[in-house]
């Protein structure tokens, strides 16, 4: 079911899409209101992902004003919460730096509908604290592809049978029975080609694996000696010819000819093994973070000491900690800020960061991200 594609090239598309339709649209408004997001693109899935994603972001942020001194279990308080939100549902107002990677997520996730739609459904639909049919059904709401084939797969689920992994299992098997009539990606592709020229097999075309870096070796060209009279002639012992080393034309150097020598690079004696074993030893996730970062020239111009993590990253930066260290568990994130910002020194807060953190997501290859954040908390116990 899940089709192989270049994620590569789809991020890249993704990109390039949101910024000239975010360029288009600020040249003559200073933000993104309500009424334009129900309508920002023409295609329909991608305003209902956006609206989705910015549902998500309220809730969390909800979620944050939970407080152990207030009873949000109160009727008045509920109905006080719906009111406001109603409020601020109609004064949505996103500044393009906020509202660019928000679009090409949106983009990405429309196109992984139907590239990867298992997945898919599990972050948009399971990733709820209380699983049952009628919250599935909720989430309906923001789904325009495939969205009756949904509805049905939903409709089957029993209350008592839950279970996430089953869940997924399940609609694997559904999509597989139903996929005559699934959307393809040609229709999607055929959809965004309106928007900006794509062609189905740059996205369908699995990128191609990075092959290994050898480094090459330097050829140092010969010092030509300085021009000195022809001595006399020597007589001298015959010695056996020794074989030249091919041009770089392609050609062999004729015996007779005064030829340079060739470049030969030195051969290290092999290390010993004990010495070997250290030198092939990878340093930890905490042994490269105990290096100094090297900070860009913006992140020099924002070495200020900080109040908390919570409120010192930004929309922009939580999207990306999001996504790229967390794979898109949002109340993953915020359990782990809210613990940086308890602990009471630098160290602490590193410790628990790279060792317990880091490994239980893997972020061997993440070390641009996970030096902002590491960054971030250094600001913060400045």
């Amino acid at each position: 079911m899940k089709d192989k594609y270049n994620q590569i090239r789809l991020a890249q598309y993704s990109q390039e899409l949101a910024q000239r339709l975010s360029e288009e649209h600020f040249a003559q408004h200073e933000v993104v209101t309500a009424p334009q997001l129900i309508s920002f693109t023409p295609i329909k899935q991608v305003n209902l992902y956006l609206i989705r994603e910015l549902l998500t972001l309220w809730n969390h942020e909800m979620a944050n004003l939970r407080s152990p001194y207030f009873d949000f279990e109160s009727p008045e308080v509920k109905d006080a919460l719906v009111q406001f939100m109603n409020v601020l549902s109609r004064k949505i107002s996103i500044k393009r730096p906020h509202f660019e990677p928000l679009l090409q997520k949106a983009i990405q996730d429309t196109f992984r509908t139907v590239l990867e739609p298992v997945e898919v459904f599990e972050e948009k639909f399971l990733r709820v604290d209380d699983l049952s049919p009628a919250k599935l059904q909720e989430g309906l709401k923001y789904q325009d592809l495939d969205k009756e084939l949904y509805r049905q797969f939903i409709d089957s689920l029993s209350e008592e049978n839950l279970d996430r992994g089953k869940v997924t299992t399940k609609l694997q098997r559904f999509l597989n029975e139903h996929n005559s009539l699934r959307f393809s990606v040609a229709d999607v592709v055929t959809r965004f080609n309106e928007l900006k020229p794509l062609k189905m097999e740059e996205i369908l075309t699995p990128e191609a694996p990075v092959a290994p870096v050898v480094p090459s070796i330097p050829v140092v060209p010969a010092t030509p000696p300085p021009p000195a009279a022809a001595p006399a002639p020597t007589p001298v012992a015959a010695v056996p010819p020794v074989p030249t080393a091919p041009s770089t034309n392609g050609s062999s150097t004729s015996s007779g000819a005064a030829a340079s020598p060739f470049f030969r690079p030195e051969v290290n004696m092999e290390p010993k093994l004990n010495e070997r074993f250290q030198q092939e030893q990878k340093q930890t996730l905490n042994d490269r973070f105990k290096q100094p970062v090297n900070a860009s020239l913006a992140d020099r111009q924002q070495d200020q000491k900080i109040g908390s993590l919570k409120d010192a990253i930004s929309i922009n930066q939580r999207f990306s900690f999001i996504n790229e260290l967390f794979e898109g568990d949002n109340m993953a994130y915020h359990a782990v800020i809210k613990q940086l910002d308890e602990f009471g020194s630098a160290h602490d807060a590193r410790h628990y960061l790279l060792n317990e953190v880091g490994s239980k997501y893997n972020w061997s290859k993440k070390e641009e991200h996970v030096q902002k954040l590491v960054r971030l908390i250094e600001r913060k116990f400045a």
